[in-house]
């Protein structure tokens, strides 16, 4: 950028920067920064490499170089106070001369946490809470839902028609969600740490659970194939193939599942009604996202199966926080109502 920014600004880079390293940085938190001179130029952005490489931090401060001497440090988390692979950022900061660091979100972490406090008593001016809603509801969600719960954050995505079916009477069911549907969860599997289905999803469909481009090439991450249910699944099955790791938890148990999964941070939940039923009923998933295609099927194969509710009163109660279109489709993400 050839003109100064404001800090909105930079933490919209910030926030881009942590959202593009998302599902290569785990067990850490994908985390953005942005460094901009004393005049307000960016001079330097980054993102969390893979564990044991350099925090966004220092990836930023190593692009900025002596620019970042005198200028603001704009970062999605509270720079870490930690010695683990990698030295602290604050200590990379206070070092390169930043004079000032703007966070979003204060780190949770009791190991990590205190990074702003040290700062300060280096002299660094420090400012938190800037964009904390955004950065909490975007590439920081999972991992601050990980820290606050000690679980795995659970998103169910399912593909139906308007009136909520998965396939047609017959079975058929490929495909009825449109090719920017298809594209936008092959995407968000990159992000995640594993795609979850049933034996029964890939006795009917053979899912391959792979994270493509939209010209049919393997994403660089992906995700663990985790295959639940009770029934051996065939050697030569597209879900077993070398393309990924495949994990076969033999329960119907979701509560077990989740055990089976504590050290993921990013749970992928696609199915198939059996499956999100159950997990529904466990009180497991923790955001939905259903793709709805405006076409009309009629018949027996609902989205999702018995989820406990014999009355209206029952209901499970969730709320939007975002619509999209997809094409000819739309995306709707609903997390669940909190009670007042």
């Amino acid at each position: 950028m050839t003109n100064p920014i404001d800090l909105d600004a930079a933490m919209d880079l910030a926030i881009r920067a942590a959202e593009e390293v998302k599902g290569s940085t785990y067990p850490n938190p994908p985390v953005g920064a942005v460094i901009l001179d004393a005049a307000g130029m960016v001079v330097g952005v980054g993102g969390t490499r893979p564990p044991g490489q350099e925090h966004a931090e220092v990836v930023a401060l190593a692009q900025a170089g002596d620019a970042a001497a005198g200028g603001t440090a704009v970062v999605t988390l509270e720079p870490c106070n930690h010695q683990g692979r990698t030295g602290p950022c604050v200590d990379a900061l206070a070092g390169a001369g930043v004079s000032r660091v703007v966070y979003a979100v204060a780190d949770p972490n009791p190991q990590a946490a205190g990074g702003a406090e040290h700062l300060r008593a280096l002299g660094v001016d420090v400012l938190g809470g800037v964009a904390a809603d955004r950065v909490a509801a975007g590439p920081l969600r999972e991992w601050l839902h990980k820290q606050r719960t000690g679980r795995p954050h659970v998103t169910w995505k399912y593909g139906a028609s308007v009136d909520g079916r998965s396939a047609a009477n017959d079975g058929t069911s490929q495909w009825i969600t449109s090719e920017q549907s298809r594209a936008d969860v092959h995407r968000r599997r990159a992000f995640a740490d594993a795609v979850l289905v049933g034996t029964g999803t890939v006795f009917a469909d053979d899912p391959q659970l792979t994270a493509r481009t939209p010209e049919n090439v393997l994403c660089p991450h992906q995700p663990l194939r985790v295959v639940v249910g009770m029934r051996e699944v065939s050697s030569d099955a597209k879900v077993l193939n070398d393309d990924s790791h495949t994990m076969v938890i033999r329960t119907h148990d979701p509560a077990e599942v989740i055990a089976a999964l504590a050290d993921r941070t990013d749970v992928f939940l696609e199915g198939g009604p059996t499956l999100a039923g159950a997990f529904l009923r466990a009180g497991l998933v923790d955001r939905i996202l259903a793709y709805l295609a405006p076409m009309l099927l009629g018949g027996n194969v609902p989205a999702v199966e018995d989820v406990g509710v014999a009355t209206l009163s029952r209901a499970l109660r969730w709320e939007y926080d975002h619509i999209e279109r997809m094409g000819p489709d739309v995306l709707l993400s609903l997390v669940p109502r909190v009670a007042l």
